[in-house]
């Protein structure tokens, strides 16, 4: 019962903290929706039946899809609890051969949250559309343009979401302030605006916690209102909510009512940041706050602001401002635009989310992630994307001028985005024509990871896709009206991540064709045939076997490496996060005189990788110890996976406890363990003297934490086990360099003019305008060692 009891709490609790992190973005289209709506020759048929039938599309738009759909049935579709397109995009490729991820591997299926209880029987016999679907790459290139479609759309909307909210809340200053210039009030947009993505960079936790009280107070005060108008000006509208009367307004309004339906689909605006936002909550949570308040409230207010509009049409153009009693307008317009606020803060939280997401699927440009422990959980900053944002915020504002234009443009992406995938001309023209991500991907879940009948998801499909159709044929044609600069810039996004994936992908191939064989690696000895030097060298590579062409380049060019090589691979698995204890994958290579071993990092593509190389340094040294000694001991012993000569090695009860750890600021002197006189002669003064004045020079190493491992006094069995250890902790004393490659990339010289063009050109100014592959991996400059490398794709 106690247990019972707590878990209602929590689930309240949750319920509460949504509201201000996932609802905000569906609460503020009260102040849009029938503006938009009736902006075109809507605005003719001003009678009640009209007004009546819109807000019975708002209703029933409302209820299908933000109710049915999203909160109802998309919910259950998650990812080990996360949402979002990536999430459904992940658990097709985790239960279909649809990946397209390199250095995939059996290993990875053995991860704990990799099949979810109960979620698919790996048994079942697959159905035949799979199987035609898992033999054809071409479907599987499709599948990934679907997801990049709907992750460029996402991005375009958090371009829109700001300026539409923002500028619709402050417009109701005119409603009072007759003489006030629309120019002032684009000003005024603009610098709550620029605030906005200013506060994006010093995290939000300093204020999170009013986000829920503000959402919360703008609900119950829209609500309120809706009921005073109700029942102030025509308490007939109830009746709208039958669906006859939209058969009433297409009856009446014909072709005019159609076009309408763009402005109608803004009423969902922010479902999909709902869906996308799960991973922070939970359904049951999300399913309690909308049902039980977002939804009733959001009812209300359109049912009384169409009780309104049905006796003031006149009023349309501010139709929410001029329905609020006189003695709320004030709170009331002052909640209005702090909730816009609070709906532009989410919309570009779930934008640095979706970015971050496709750079680790190798989709985006490098880019530098911030999280810093002390803001909100799961929390990250891009500082690109969001002086991105801001900049074309700012421009489509003053481009537009007018939530109308806004409006426009903002119902022909949000309606692409919400219910869709994309169909792209091979033709050379980017078009906009609705086959629905979120409606095909939950398809394929159905039939591809549920097993159910291919009948049911094509009546899941059918029933939501001819609903999708129509509003999308509506939305295409407001494209003359403004609706042609979301295209735009989706079709930019979309070139962008299309065109490094392509590069990746194209780059990683060669480097599996050109990787040194491990034959020629035995021929040189131990000793590779160079002189070894005290210390570790952590060679980055995206091969999770075979050793790098980089590597063979570098001892043929200057033939001196470090006594210990780890051969870091660090990737991400198609699951949300992988936890500590399986991030390790460890392996030997070659026989252990050689001292070369392979660590493969994995993440999943939500997870936050480790902004502190020294803590990074350690896991790998630890990490590597514990697979020499578990080897010792016998592959039998080695808890998780072993893929040949590859272990997991972070589930093991004594991993950590076989050293003794000594930690110091960065600003004291560090305590030393004796070794061997080969580790104490490892740097020269000279070399010594240059990181101390690096260390002084930069501000990150204060107060940076030191650790100094030390083997304890343990009986070894094989004394070469110990030796090897020693080798290993003595190599960590003398220094850890980070060798990665610097790739040069460009086409065949026999390649087609749109090879050369999209490598030579587009690919190769992606690559000189990102971030180094050092900044992405938290590599300290001072010790870095990069290799050249020339590329022929």
């Amino acid at each position: 019962m106690a247990e019972c009891k707590n878990r209602r709490k929590h689930v309240l609790l949750l319920a509460y903290q949504s509201f201000g992190m996932v609802f905000s973005d569906l609460c503020t289209p009260p102040l849009y929706v029938y503006k938009c709506t009736f902006s075109g020759r809507l605005r003719h048929y001003q009678n009640e039946d009209t007004v009546f039938g819109a807000f019975s599309l708002v209703f029933w738009t409302l209820t299908l899809f933000s109710l049915f759909k999203y909160v109802g049935f998309m919910l259950c579709a998650n990812d080990n609890g996360e949402g979002g397109i990536f999430a459904l995009y992940s658990v097709i490729c985790r239960h279909a051969k649809f990946c397209l991820l390199p250095n995939q591997q059996a290993a990875d299926e053995e991860i704990s949250t990799y099949h979810s209880v109960g979620y698919s029987n790996r048994n079942v016999v697959s159905s035949r559309f799979k199987k035609f679907v898992e033999g054809h790459k071409k479907m599987k290139t499709a599948l990934l343009v679907l997801v990049l479609f709907g992750a460029a759309v996402f991005i375009t909307i958090a371009i829109f979401t700001p300026a539409i909210s923002i500028l619709s809340s402050v417009e109701g200053l005119q409603v009072r302030a007759k003489n006030l210039h629309h120019g002032m009030l684009v000003i005024i947009a603009l610098f709550l605006l620029i605030g906005l993505f200013v506060l994006q960079h010093y995290g939000m936790h300093r204020v999170a916690f009013i986000f829920s009280p503000i959402v919360i107070l703008w609900l119950l005060s829209i609500a309120f209102v809706g009921i005073y108008n109700i029942i102030n000006w025509n308490p007939r509208v109830y009746q709208a909510l039958s669906p006859y009367y939209i058969y009433k307004f297409f009856g009446e309004t014909g072709k005019d009512g159609w076009i309408s339906l763009g402005g109608i689909l803004l009423c969902i605006t922010g479902t999909e940041v709902v869906f996308a936002g799960l991973g922070q909550f939970t359904a049951s949570s999300i399913r309690v706050a909308f049902s039980f308040v977002v939804y009733p409230c959001l009812v209300l207010q359109y049912m009384g602001q169409a009780a309104f509009l049905s006796k003031n049409f006149s009023s349309v153009s501010t139709s929410f401002h001029s329905s609020i009693p006189d003695s709320l307008f004030w709170p009331v317009t002052v909640m209005a635009t702090l909730a816009a606020i609070v709906a532009g803060q989410a919309v570009v939280s779930a934008t640095f989310s979706i970015a971050k997401q496709c750079h680790a699927l190798g989709c985006f440009p490098r880019i530098k992630i911030v999280h810093k422990s002390k803001w909100v959980h799961r929390q990250t900053y891009i500082p690109e994307i969001n002086w991105a944002l801001m900049i074309l915020c700012l421009a489509v504002t003053v481009g537009s001028q007018d939530t109308i234009h806004l409006g426009n443009a903002y119902a022909d992406v949000a309606t692409t985005f919400r219910k869709a995938n994309s169909a792209i001309s091979f033709s050379g023209i980017a078009c906009i024509t609705g086959i629905f991500v979120t409606t095909c991907l939950t398809s394929m879940i159905i039939d591809f990871v549920w097993h159910k009948n291919l009948l049911v998801a094509l009546l899941y499909f059918s029933f939501f896709g001819i609903i999708e159709i129509i509003f999308v044929s509506s939305s295409c044609m407001r494209i003359p009206k403004g609706g042609w600069v979301p295209l735009v810039l989706t079709a930019v996004f979309m070139s962008v991540m299309y065109v490094w994936h392509y590069g990746s992908r194209k780059k990683y191939l060669y480097d599996l064709h050109n990787k040194a064989s491990m034959k020629w690696i035995l021929t040189l000895g131990p000793d590779l045939g160079i002189v070894r030097i005290p210390g570790i060298g952590l060679v980055y590579t995206e091969l999770a076997s075979g050793v790098p062409a980089m590597f063979s380049q570098f001892i043929t060019d200057l033939p001196t490496f470090y006594q210990v090589v780890v051969f870091i691979c660090v990737k991400t698995v198609p699951i949300p996060y992988v936890s500590q204890k399986e991030r390790y994958l460890i392996g030997r290579i070659g026989p252990k005189p050689y001292r070369m071993y392979r660590c493969i990092v994995r993440y999943g593509y939500k997870d936050v990788h480790e902004n502190d190389d020294y803590d990074f340094e350690n896991a790998i040294v630890m990490s590597v110890a514990e697979f020499i000694q578990l080897e010792a001991e016998g592959g039998g012993t080695l808890d998780g996976s072993v893929d040949g000569r590859l272990a997991v090695v972070r589930s093991s009860e004594n991993f950590g406890k076989r050293f003794m750890m000594s930690e110091s600021d960065g600003n004291k002197e560090s305590s030393s363990w004796s070794y061997p006189a080969s580790g104490s002669s490892s740097r020269s003064a000279a070399l010594q003297k240059l990181k101390s004045i690096y260390e002084l020079e930069s501000p990150e190493f204060c107060n940076r934490r030191r650790i100094q491992l030390k083997l304890l006094d343990t009986t070894y069995k094989d004394s070469r086990v110990k030796e090897e250890l020693l080798e290993l902790l003595e190599a960590k004393d003398a220094g850890v360099a980070y060798v990665i490659g610097h790739s040069h990339i460009k086409a065949k010289w026999n390649a087609t003019f749109w090879k050369r063009l999209l490598i030579n050109v587009f690919l190769s100014f992606l690559r000189k305008n990102c971030r180094s592959p050092s900044v992405g991996l938290n590599i300290p400059h001072i010790s870095l060692i990069e290799v050249g490398m020339n590329y022929y794709l």
